[in-house]
């Protein structure tokens, strides 16, 4: 019993202890995070609370191998909505760093990613820009 105690705390606190990860104890497991989320409403298997909670009780070895920390596209959405400013965001990047220290990924994985996020983001802003530059010659807009 005091073994699974000591790997819940040094979980928890390793995770605080990156640049990122500092307020993970500030969550009090609200699911504000969940209910912002835009990967959530597309799929029910992403669920942030539940990764905030993996980190609290200490299940380690379970979320870094899950996958469930790439799914994240940083949106930032939690991190304006949690009443606690826990800044769920930051502590997925900080997970991902132990996840790359530890080699369960490599850093072309965790790099691919990111180059994933950004082109994300850039489709939708070309996307925007075409039907707003549509809807202005249209007179819509």
């Amino acid at each position: 019993m005091d073994q699974i105690k000591t790997l819940e705390q040094s979980f928890k606190n390793e995770v605080a202890s990156i640049p990122g990860g500092e307020r993970v104890l500030n969550c009090y497991l609200c699911g504000t995070c969940t209910a912002g989320c835009p990967i959530s409403e597309i799929t029910a298997d992403y669920n942030p609370r539940k990764i905030m909670r993996r980190i609290l009780l200490g299940r380690k070895d379970e979320l870094l191998r899950s996958g469930e920390i790439w799914r994240c596209y940083q949106c930032h959405t939690c991190v304006s909505h949690c009443p606690q400013d826990v800044r769920f965001a930051d502590i997925i990047r900080a997970l991902r760093e132990i996840a790359i220290k530890e080699k369960i990924v490599n850093s072309e994985f965790a790099e691919t990613v990111e180059g994933l996020d950004l082109e994300t983001r850039k489709l939708r802003l070309e996307k925007v820009n075409k039907l707003i530059e549509k809807n202005k010659v249209e007179g819509a807009i």
